[in-house]
């Protein structure tokens, strides 16, 4: 994890249980005789991340509607650690902190994780836009219901569902850096599958059940094309608004796609393109960041 995650050295299951008490009743001894969850219990997973979020946070609430995604805290704060270091500036270079950095959220999610994480960590200010009409409502709440960060986040329901930024990006707005966790799955089947073999891997799997331990709607886990698809789409229509946008970036999962990724920047004459490699235990993951500017 990043030098700088609040959840590199474990987890702490006394301090999360005080600050959240509704985890209790999931805090068990593994079979180490450390304090843990059933990992494949997704209202232990979600109860898991309210306390993450209160307690290294400061949080004041935190949810998400019952079958939206409720994604592992540490990795999305990885990501923001990480953006916070390709904004650094300075010898030696410092992450900037405070409102004049602004952010996108391409497809915020009903838990509105990065802005919540982004805006408590450094005080940016975010955008975070949404095609789902019930996870954009969630994440306007959530916004809202936090009075820390309520002044630093605004939500926006994106009507153009093959859109990025149009019909995000208001005439004269200008971000700092957009940020994506693209769906990943190309089909609600092929998502099934991978559901399934989390299922096993966790050694909780039953015959005839599929659980998904995470959550996650259609346009959360899958899109016509998958990431690739998604992605090259997102770099074909960052040409448009390349004045608008110092860093783009976006979560790439599987680093077979890469390369294609990288011909589809070079079409688009991006000048930097720079790729990020994430580690979470066993997860390997990467941010794939462009400019025009730079």
């Amino acid at each position: 994890m990043h030098a700088r995650n609040r959840f590199r050295d474990g987890y702490d299951f006394d301090q999360l249980v005080t600050a959240s008490p509704t985890l209790a009743p999931f805090v068990v001894p593994n079979p180490y005789g450390d304090l843990s969850i059933d990992y494949s219990n997704p209202d232990a997973v979600k109860a898991l991340n309210r306390a993450l979020l209160i307690h290294g946070y400061g949080l004041e609430e935190w949810d998400v509607p019952p079958g939206y995604l409720c994604p592992p805290i540490p990795g999305r704060s990885d990501y923001v650690h990480y953006l916070a270091d390709l904004l650094a500036t300075g010898d030696p270079p410092v992450p900037p902190h405070g409102r004049s950095v602004t952010v996108l959220d391409i497809g915020v999610g009903a838990n509105c994780v990065y802005p919540l994480i982004g805006a408590r960590e450094y005080g940016w200010a975010f955008v975070g836009s949404e095609t789902d009409p019930v996870a954009y409502r969630s994440a306007a709440k959530l916004a809202a219901a936090n009075s820390s960060v309520a002044d630093l986040i605004e939500c926006r329901l994106q009507t153009l569902t093959a859109e990025c930024f149009t019909g995000v990006i208001r005439p004269g707005e200008t971000f700092s850096a957009s940020m994506c966790n693209p769906p990943f799955h190309a089909s609600p089947e092929e998502a099934a599958a991978a559901a399934r073999r989390k299922t096993r891997n966790l050694g909780r799997a039953t015959p005839g059940v599929q659980t998904l331990n995470f959550g996650g709607q259609p346009g959360e886990l899958w899109c016509d094309g998958g990431e690739l698809a998604f992605v090259r789409r997102m770099i074909i229509q960052s040409a448009d608004v390349r004045e608008r946008c110092r860093w783009f970036t976006t979560l790439v999962s599987n680093s077979e796609h890469l390369t294609r990724l990288y011909a589809a920047l070079r079409q688009v004459s991006a000048r930097t393109v720079r790729t990020i490699g994430m580690a979470q235990g066993q997860k390997q993951s990467r941010i794939l960041a462009w400019s025009f500017e730079i």
